[in-house]
């Protein structure tokens, strides 16, 4: 879509609908890091094993983002966007019934078609749903679904699955992704795609100065974190020695820290953009590596835990302003690149810990996490620039 329809007036109700799914579609994605242990148990899987569920969403997501808007390029954007919510609901609803991990890997399918394909039209559409000078704040409001399933959904997903049965928390997830569905129906305007996206215009943008880079060094970044991300439960658990309760609990404190962290990071970046990005991965690197050192002392591991928490906050904030700043001209195939980079790394974040995990333990899943993360703080410091275009306000709370 290489010309948006503007609107004279904010469709604020929209805007609502696509937190909304925003919010059912990350909260889908990581339920499994909080319910890991009892998903392997029942299905008879190592937690390795079940673990690679991330990984095929995020490899679906990352092939999705790149050619979404070329497959649907004459379908109206409102259809395309409830097709997403549609099959977030039958990916919930297939993962709540399957009885091994050939059907849970299928409903995994679903899911990451729909969020590499909400994410990559999410700020194209936004920029449809509200004028120019209101985009910021409208972007502002979506990725506040972001942080609240950050809050909510690994703590409480650990909680509600340890009373009610892991299977009831995905039907609980589909239940939410009827809501969003139902709140798009409403309030989406028809959207007609406008212009024709062309596949080489990601690679164009790709070779740029300073954009393959950056996109390696956040992939990095992204690995790091979701290799510590998808086997918190079974460190905790084995390692730090806490039941599910203080699991639930430890998990609460990384999301609310997170949600901070989206706060301060917008703090640091309107001071020193290429400072947070280097700061952030440094810092969650050596609390990597002091995780794996300090053995069972569950108030330090969960003080360690909510930083690195509040640092990882600052991460989608600082690389969405990267990326305006760097790339203002092409921000939707550059969005697109940097959903796939964050999608490999997922990918590779999540299969990586589980090989390790099988193969030498939950420990040196995060020794390995920290290194990646130190080794992207370095690439940062030594490669990576960010250009304030002339004219151009980088949008905060992206």
């Amino acid at each position: 879509m290489s010309e948006l329809t503007q609107r004279v007036e904010p469709a604020w109700g929209a805007v609502f609908s696509m937190t909304l799914g925003v919010l059912g579609l990350v909260t889908a994605e990581f339920l499994p890091a909080s319910l890991l242990t009892p998903m392997a148990a029942d299905l008879g899987v190592t937690e390795g094993m079940t673990g690679q569920a991330v990984t095929v969403t995020a490899a679906i997501a990352l092939v999705t983002s790149l050619l979404i808007s070329s497959v649907t390029r004459n379908i109206d954007r409102r259809y395309v966007l409830l097709g997403f919510s549609t099959l977030l609901i039958a990916s919930n609803l297939m993962v709540a019934f399957a009885s091994n991990m050939t059907e849970l890997l299928l409903a995994r399918v679903l899911l990451g078609l729909a969020l590499g394909g909400f994410w990559t039209m999410s700020i194209a559409t936004m920029m449809r749903l509200v004028p120019d000078d209101l985009v910021p704040r409208a972007l502002s409001i979506m990725f506040s679904g972001v942080s609240v399933a950050t809050i909510a959904a690994a703590p409480l997903g650990s909680y509600l699955g340890d009373i009610v049965g892991w299977r009831s928390v995905f039907q609980m997830a589909a239940g939410l992704g009827l809501i969003a569905l139902v709140v798009q129906f409403m309030t989406l305007p028809r959207m007609a795609p406008s212009g024709q996206t062309r596949l080489r215009t990601l690679y164009d943008v790709l070779m740029r100065p300073r954009v393959g880079l950056g996109m390696l060094a956040a992939a990095l970044v992204f690995t790091g974190h979701f290799a510590f991300f998808t086997y918190i439960r079974p460190f905790l658990e084995i390692v730090t020695g806490v039941g599910v309760n203080g699991v639930a609990g430890i998990l609460f404190g990384f999301g609310f820290a997170n949600f901070l962290g989206n706060y301060l990071g917008g703090w640091m970046i309107e001071r020193n953009l290429r400072m947070t990005m280097i700061a952030m991965p440094l810092v969650m690197g050596v609390l990597g590596l002091s995780l794996v050192s300090t053995g069972s002392a569950p108030v330090l591991d969960a003080l360690m835990v909510a930083l690195w928490g509040m640092a990882f906050g600052a991460i989608p904030v600082a690389w969405s302003t990267w990326l305006t700043r760097t790339v203002p001209d092409e921000a939707e195939s550059a969005s697109g690149l940097l959903v796939a980079a964050i999608n490999t790394a997922i990918a590779s974040g999540a299969a990586m810990g589980g090989a390790i995990f099988d193969i030498s333990g939950v420990g040196n899943v995060f020794l390995a996490s920290g290194g990646i993360l130190l080794l992207a703080a370095l690439l940062i410091l030594k490669g990576v620039r960010d250009a304030e275009a002339p004219g151009h306000s980088s949008p905060q709370g992206l």
